[in-house]
């Protein structure tokens, strides 16, 4: 496993859902530090990603047939949204497949709005004008 960043928070078991419920899933991530990115996506769906961890992290409890995948620019990432309520909850990185990162605010307990975040400069790895 190769994650980019050393987790400054411990690393938990949480549960989350999309908005609907239609997509949960349990993750084993710290939340801090959490990312926010500005390529043209992240900027526009505005979601705290959690640190990156690798995929056997991650495990969907429910709704795999409610995820739809949306791919943009170098077509490498594969970010996930619930069919039925639209909601961000995961994606799979553009810098190796098997890095994955959740969006905080898609997780039980957690206010996502409390925690420390940096910036991810997602837009200077666009090879594609302004995505």
């Amino acid at each position: 496993m190769n994650v980019p960043h050393q987790p400054q928070s411990p690393i938990q078991t949480h549960s989350g859902s999309c908005h609907c419920g239609a997509v949960r899933f349990e993750v084993s991530t710290a939340l801090e530090p959490a990312t926010r990115c500005n390529c043209s996506l992240c900027r526009r769906r505005g979601a705290l990603m959690s640190p990156a961890f690798d995929v056997s992290a991650l495990r969907i409890i429910d709704g795999a047939d409610a995820l739809a995948m949306y791919q943009f620019n170098t077509r490498v990432a594969r970010h996930f949204f619930c069919k039925v309520c639209g909601v961000y909850p995961l994606h799979q990185t553009r810098k190796d497949p098997q890095i994955w990162r959740v969006n905080l605010g898609c997780l039980d307990g957690v206010d996502s709005y409390a925690l420390e975040n940096t910036l991810a400069d997602g837009a200077s790895l666009s090879v594609v004008e302004d995505a």
